[in-house]
């Protein structure tokens, strides 16, 4: 490790330096606490008796002859204040299940993967489709009840990639799988940061798990949060007795969650976070990393009126361009909810050089669209046009994620307006907008089959509800949609181009009524929506050099739970198309 680098914040490689390593017939261990009395190394090779460990430079090191993988072990650090405290290693690949929180020394060579195939091919999906199912590993399918009936990584692997290439989806997005010791936080709390959870196995397995995944053909991204961590004290909070990764103020120190804020202008911690994030992506394979509540990073606590961060800023740029020339096509993908404009664009253009960004607008927009109900649509119908209106400024991705279904949010299923049965129709139409609508595609997992009950993550997936058929119906329908969307260049080709968009249809005429062209050089295809109550009878959509509409996909089709009122082929004339428009349905045609 370049010691300069480390110190300005410009490593990316601490992790190969710090932390366990196995060599010589035993392990070296080093720890950096300059703010420390003393260091010693307990673990099972010891009895758990204290091995005082070295100064060198600001770093405790200690080489362990016979410390062998799977052992346990931690740092006991004295600080100058008189508090000793036993603390998980913050660069360890391998830690102990909660409650318990000792490190375990893991290697990072033992598993050979055969993903070079994918490797080479792995694309940022700029002109791409990208079907991304979020989902939380622990909580999808389970073993049992029992708090730790857990798949394990390859386990639920071996269910997982058949599932996901049924159902149209080309990637998969973990909530962040880095050891945390609260399930409630959802991985969003992390204790180790370069440790795998677990929870669902080791680090071999987790890499085997993302191998399985890219010989399969699917991408993985995890997220990964580089903003907050955990409070406990037996992780990094005041790990050597001072704030040395936290902020000393509890004004900025202290996050809406409850957890301690990184100080991202230290040169320390940002090596220690641009280290963390290389190493998911070098080590196990990973395609992208989701970064967490980046609004965050460019505003104080996440507060836009306190002003922008410069130093959270100036972060994100060197690490997005630094991970961005190791890796080649990976993706970068900003959870942010501010309008501070530029990051999608490159650094070097002032940007902030993420690939994407979550359209949080279209998100909140559409479902409170769908929540209401046709008379509120009719007052509201620009609701559903204005993502077009800024659209550009960015590259969007639309997500439907984890957060939409808890807390009292209600699934987007129960989102929809109406009684039980009504709400299907409803969530077809929405999830055919979303699909035909410019951006990459993002949902969380159960969305897909109709769950009604809000996510726990205590429990698995409501599978039992595709034993109804109206359930089962709307699984085929996201089914054929998801497929629709991989194999129809028109609906991702030119996601960020404005000539791949144009509106058919936005007349705010109290009908409801919403239709758009998708297309790129080799494809034109329509999607036209009637989102009121009421039947439309030859309504008449003007499609410019257009003979007859092919129907692709139809939400109302009797195989969904429709009504079958959507005709196989509509013949134009003049350009002129008479359709018929079932009421809370939509149509994907192929133009011709």
């Amino acid at each position: 490790m370049d010691k300069y680098d480390f110190y300005t914040g410009n490593s990316f490689d601490a992790y190969e330096f710090m932390g366990a390593h196995i060599e010589n017939g035993g392990v070296m261990f080093r720890t950096y606490a300059p703010g420390a009395a003393r260091v010693s190394l307990i673990g099972e090779f010891s009895g758990w008796e204290e091995l005082p460990m070295e100064l060198n430079d600001n770093f405790y090191e200690r080489f362990i002859p016979g410390a062998k993988e799977g052992m346990m072990y931690k740092y006991r650090i004295y600080e100058r204040s008189g508090r000793v405290i036993d603390h998980c290693d913050p660069y360890g690949f391998g830690m102990e299940l909660r409650p318990r929180n000792a490190s375990v020394i893991r290697s990072l060579d033992s598993y050979k993967f055969g993903d070079m195939k994918w490797m080479k091919k792995r694309t940022d999906c700029r002109d791409k489709p990208l079907n991304i199912y979020e989902m939380h590993f622990g909580s999808w399918k389970r073993k049992g009840a029992g708090e730790n009936d857990f798949y394990s990584y390859t386990e639920l692997g071996e269910l997982l990639i058949p599932y996901l290439k049924d159902n149209g989806y080309n990637y998969v997005e973990f909530l962040p799988l880095a050891e945390h010791p609260a399930d409630a936080s959802w991985g969003y709390q992390t204790t180790g940061f370069f440790s795998p959870t677990s929870r669902y196995g080791t680090a071999e397995e987790l890499m085997r798990l993302v191998d399985m995944l890219h010989r399969s053909d699917i991408g993985v991204i995890m997220d990964y949060v580089p903003v907050h961590f955990a409070l406990d004290d037996y992780g990094l909070a005041y790990y050597d007795g001072t704030a040395l990764y936290e902020y000393p103020s509890a004004d900025v120190g202290c996050s809406e969650w409850g957890s301690h804020c990184f100080m991202h202008s230290r040169g320390e911690v940002q090596s220690f976070l641009k280290s963390a994030a290389n190493y998911w992506l070098r080590e196990y394979h990973f395609d992208g990393l989701r970064m967490d509540a980046i609004r965050n990073l460019i505003f104080w606590n996440g507060d836009e009126a306190r002003g922008v961060n410069g130093g959270g800023v100036r972060f994100l740029q060197s690490m997005n361009e630094g991970l961005r020339s190791r890796h080649k096509n990976i993706m970068l993908i900003a959870e942010d909810s501010t309008s501070y404009s530029g990051l999608t664009r490159p650094v070097n253009e002032g940007g902030l050089g993420f690939d994407y960004k979550w359209d949080m607008g279209f998100m909140h927009d559409t479902l409170s669209y769908f929540s209401s109900d046709t008379e509120e649509r009719r007052k509201n119908y620009n609701r559903l046009t204005f993502s077009m209106m800024y659209y550009y400024n960015e590259n969007y991705l639309l997500p439907f994620s984890h957060d939409e279904v808890v807390h009292g949010k209600a699934t987007i299923l129960r989102k929809m307006n109406g009684d039980y049965e009504k709400k299907f129709p409803q969530a077809r139409a929405l999830y055919l907008y979303m699909y035909s609508h410019p951006g990459k595609k993002l949902n969380f997992m159960g969305s897909e089959f109709g769950q009604l009950r809000e996510w726990d993550e205590r429990r698995e997936q409501d599978w039992n509800l595709l034993d109804y058929p109206v359930h089962d119906e709307f699984r085929r329908f996201m089914r054929d949609l998801g497929r629709v969307y991989i194999h129809h260049p028109a609906l991702y080709e030119l996601d960020h181009d404005r000539n791949g968009f144009k509106w058919l249809y936005c007349r705010d005429d109290g009908k409801c009524l919403y239709a758009f062209e998708r297309s790129c050089g080799s494809e034109r295809m329509a999607a036209v929506f009637n989102l009121s109550d009421e039947h439309i009878a030859e309504q008449e959509i003007e499609i410019a050099d257009a003979v007859r509409l092919r129907t692709v996909l139809s939400t109302d089709a009797a195989v969904y739970g429709g009504g079958g009122g959507c005709a196989d082929v509509y013949e134009g004339e003049k350009d002129v198309f008479k359709l018929e428009l079932p009421p809370q349905s939509g149509a994907l045609f192929m133009i011709e």
